[in-house]
């Protein structure tokens, strides 16, 4: 009896998930050998990549249901300078908050019931990256200039865009 009772539970939660369909978004790197400023450590990149690779997808929890997003990213450079092998433990990033803002190109298609409704490209930057407060939850975070370099592009770019 439990098992039959289960297995309409599960039906029915399958059912009812169906019905919503939740944005997709994907990220995809284009010649990633060729970005502008990564760190030099094959997972020290590999890591970058991933973390913004995930906190645009995080972006896209607030993206209307069935609306999809993919973004292509041509160029990536990160905020301060990096100086290869001046710790032990590896590079060390220095931002100074001169010449040193963060960058990054891409390009993006929005798209509904498989119907792309909105596209275009951009070069998102924060020249005065040093100079805006970030969020104390963010604070320790080591991507936290180009975390929210990205979150305030999408909010005037992304959630502003509507299918039809």
């Amino acid at each position: 009896m439990k098992k039959v009772v289960g297995k309409a539970a599960l039906a029915v939660a399958l059912a009812l998930g169906a019905g919503t369909a939740s944005a997709e978004v994907t990220v995809n790197y284009v010649n990633m050998e060729q970005f502008a400023d990564l760190p030099s450590g094959d997972w020290e990149r590999k890591d970058v990549l991933n973390k913004l690779a995930d906190y645009i997808k995080k972006l896209g929890e607030d993206l209307p249901a069935g609306t999809d997003l993919t973004v292509n990213i041509y160029n990536v450079d990160l905020a301060g300078r990096e100086y290869p092998g001046q710790r032990a433990s590896g590079d060390m990033r220095v931002l100074e908050g001169k010449s040193d803002w963060p960058l990054i190109e891409l390009q993006y298609a929005l798209s509904s019931k498989g119907q792309v409704f909105d596209s275009g490209t951009a070069q998102i930057s924060d020249v005065g990256y040093m100079n805006r407060k970030v969020k104390m939850s963010m604070e320790m975070d080591n991507l936290r200039y180009e975390k929210r370099m990205l979150q305030d592009w999408f909010k005037k770019t992304i959630l502003t865009k509507k299918p039809g």
